[in-house]
């Protein structure tokens, strides 16, 4: 009986350290909030997006596409990840403040297609909007 309550009494307190141990995540939100608010004089003379120097995101049937410029590349996201990516940017990838361009994907098979497109666009639109963060719609390339 004694055996058996130390055992416990141990295993108690190693589940209540590793508890205390455990690395929580910091709120993306709260990360993006660090960031200074948009500031539209210093972005709205920009008319060619190849000039856009804040994140870019493509709306997608799939989720939505972070492009980075330096790569020319598009790292596709499901929407519910798009806040953790954002947030995972250095400040400098921030010069025009909390706002990113975004355009929905030109490219629509179908109609079922559009329907995905403007159902991801709301969802991220919701969630950028949520975590303070302005948008500026730019036409499809």
């Amino acid at each position: 009986m004694r055996a058996a309550s130390i055992l416990l009494l141990g295993m108690s307190l190693v589940a209540c350290s590793s508890q205390q141990n455990a690395v929580t995540e910091p709120d993306p939100s709260a990360l993006l909030q660090a960031l200074p608010p948009a500031d539209a004089a210093q972005y709205e003379h920009v008319q060619d997006m190849k000039n856009w120097r804040n994140p870019y995101l493509i709306v997608r049937t799939d989720g939505v596409a972070l492009f980075d410029t330096a790569d020319r590349a598009e790292i596709i996201l499901k929407p519910d990840d798009l806040l953790a990516a954002l947030a995972r940017l250095p400040a400098s990838n921030w010069p025009y403040g909390r706002v990113v361009a975004a355009a929905e994907n030109g490219v629509r098979a179908s109609e079922q297609d559009g329907v995905a497109i403007r159902r991801n666009k709301g969802i991220v639109g919701g969630m950028l909007e949520g975590a303070h963060i302005a948008i500026r719609w730019v036409p499809a390339a």
